[in-house]
């Protein structure tokens, strides 16, 4: 489950919100909770790697996931120090979903030109890479300069953080993946169950292309917007009143691609998810987390079937 760091409905934003959701992904089941990460959105957001930290000890066993973190915007030094201390203090239970970032104004507000960011994030990654897991710094540094220096402290993983790289799933982005990725993580607002199976299928190749096993490489879907209901007609209030709005997106461009509506159509969706092999699917609910995590849980986990 993503940790609710936005306000939908007047809930506001709280450590109090924030635990009582994470206790019910930890009572009903749930396996990991993930924090995205904005600087600038049509709603105030709350800062995902610092509301991963206030959670650590409610999560207990529960992976932590960022999905995703900015190398480019926060600065890979940075970015690994926090990193670092999220995996130390979790005992060693992070997961680093990173990316470049979609959205201009927060490039603006950095000072960072946004049509650099692909380049800038290549080198990010490596360098991020070399802070988190140590050997040599990668040479021919542009943007981020950084001498042979060991950050301490260390990690607790003892091979270090795995780094999954978030793509939506075109061909440049799929090679990035296969050439910086322990992981592959896709958004499940801007892609199908259709289009997710054909990337996966040109990730595979990708990957044998550098010599690694596409079989065991890992995936997961992120910011799978939720609400359960009863109603399909409330469903598609949902779409159109409170995630429409959100994402500046048109209802019809989100209804096929979201668990939004009744708990048959959430199987649906997810049991085409599943033959595609995806692997791990992290649910935001759209308010009400506890209730909504626990009717997933109960009405719709049991019945999605590869």
């Amino acid at each position: 489950m993503h940790l609710p760091l936005l306000d939908f409905g007047g809930e506001g934003l709280s450590a109090t919100r924030l635990n009582e959701a994470v206790d019910a992904a930890r009572e009903c089941g749930y396996t990991a909770v993930s924090a995205n990460d904005h600087f600038l959105f049509s709603r105030p957001w709350l800062d995902g790697p610092t509301a991963l930290a206030a959670v650590i000890e409610r999560a207990a066993d529960l992976d932590l996931a960022t999905t995703v973190s900015l190398p480019v915007l926060r600065g890979p030094l940075a970015l690994a120090k926090v990193l670092a201390a999220l995996d130390v203090l979790s005992d060693g239970r992070l997961l680093a979903g990173v990316g470049p970032g979609s959205s201009s104004a927060d490039y603006a507000l950095a000072g960072i030109p946004f049509d650099e960011r692909w380049k800038r994030f290549d080198e990010a990654v490596r360098v991020l890479r070399h802070l988190l897991r140590g050997g040599h710094p990668p040479p021919h540094a542009s943007f981020y300069p950084i001498e042979d220096a060991q950050l301490e402290p260390r990690p607790s993983q003892p091979c270090g953080i795995p780094i999954w790289i978030g793509s939506w799933g075109s061909a440049a982005g799929l090679r990035r993946v296969a050439r910086l990725g322990d992981g592959w993580l896709a958004s499940a607002y801007n892609t199908t169950p259709e289009l997710f199976a054909s990337a996966r299928g040109a990730l595979e190749g990708e990957l044998r292309s550098h010599g690694r096993a596409a079989t065991e490489f890992p995936n997961a879907l992120a910011t799978m917007w939720t609400w359960v209901t009863d109603s399909a007609g409330e469903g598609e209030r949902t779409l159109e009143t409170v995630l429409g709005p959100l994402l500046g997106r048109r209802p019809d461009e989100l209804g096929d691609r979201v668990c939004v509506g009744t708990p048959s159509t959430c199987i649906e969706l997810l049991s085409r998810y599943a033959a595609a092999g995806c692997g791990r699917v992290y649910l935001w609910p759209l308010g009400d987390e506890a209730e909504q995590l626990e009717r997933f849980a109960d009405e719709v986990r049991p019945a999605v079937e590869p």
